[in-house]
């Protein structure tokens, strides 16, 4: 692991840890409001703390969101830096944990109203994608044949990557298409410009994981890479939408009934996939030796 790599490292552990500190603990306290959007929604704000100036539901979800990055996300960043600097396994879940960081933090620059902290989850987004790529080279090290060689699970982490792409495209899509053609604009927005997450999803998420599928399913050692990291993503990411129902719920915010059983489920089966992943790779040798070229040579 490069010192860049580790000194992006600690600066997103502390400035996350500000951000997740401030987000929940300001006591701002405006009171709740109603808004009226361009689209004629009256939309609840907030009026408290940080998120004052965002919607009830959204201010839950980023409320959900920090607890999950304080107590799960940077925790697990650093158990997997300790960790990435000895072993292949190690540094795919660096990698993993380092998407959900670029994740959490380019939906607050561009989804979250204007606050205090908007520079400092700029400035997270910017070193989370810095280090993911710097990571992602530092595979270049190992053998990524070697790590996943037979018997590897590729149909069935296939299988899954392919179903988790359906379940996103069917879920945005749906509620998406449907506001299209009705004229009836969805109550997604709220008071917000855009669909962010949808947008997240559809164009980064959604296509990054149907790649991975179908790469993996190929046997393509760069297939099994990207499966890692999507599912470390999911259950990282899961994981803070299990947080964000319990928030909105306590904060009286209608919740669907069948959100609340799928997505714990879905958890529960990408973590389960995630371990099989971990105790399918093998520890390869690392550096120049772990070339077939070289073994040849040698």
């Amino acid at each position: 692991m490069s010192k860049t790599i580790t000194a992006l490292g600690v600066f997103i552990v502390l400035l996350s840890c500000i951000c997740c500190v401030a987000g929940l603990f300001s006591d701002a306290d405006d009171g709740r409001r109603e808004f009226v959007s361009v689209h004629g929604q009256t939309i609840m704000l907030n009026g408290r703390g940080l998120y004052r100036n965002d919607s009830v539901s959204g201010a839950s979800q980023a409320s959900g969101q920090d607890v999950v990055t304080l107590f799960l996300g940077i925790p697990l960043l650093v158990i997997a830096w300790n960790w990435s600097r000895k072993s292949f396994r190690g540094l795919l879940l660096w990698i993993g944990t380092l998407g959900y960081f670029l994740y959490t933090y380019m939906s607050y620059s561009f989804l979250l109203s204007y606050n205090s902290l908007f520079l400092c989850y700029v400035m997270l987004m910017c070193a989370s994608l810095f280090a993911l790529v710097l990571s992602i080279l530092e595979l270049g090290k190992y053998d990524i044949a070697e790590c996943f060689a037979d018997p590897f699970p590729s149909r069935a982490i296939g299988g899954m990557l392919l179903f988790l792409a359906l379940a996103i495209g069917f879920m945005w899509l749906s509620e998406i298409l449907g506001s299209l053609i009705s004229g009836i604009m969805t109550e997604k927005l709220e008071h917000y410009t855009t669909l962010v997450i949808q947008a997240m999803d559809l164009g980064l998420i959604l296509p990054a994981t149907i790649t991975g599928a179908v790469l993996t399913l190929r046997k393509n050692p760069w297939g099994y890479v990207i499966a890692s990291v999507m599912i470390m993503k999911g259950i990282s990411l899961l994981t803070a939408i299990c947080a964000m129902i319990i928030v909105m719920a306590f904060n009286g915010v209608p919740v669907n009934a069948g959100e609340v059983i799928l997505f714990p489920l879905f958890t529960v089966m990408t973590l389960a996939f995630f371990v099989w992943i971990l105790k399918s790779t093998k520890e390869p040798q690392k550096g120049i030796a772990a070339h077939p070229e070289f073994r040849q040579q040698a």
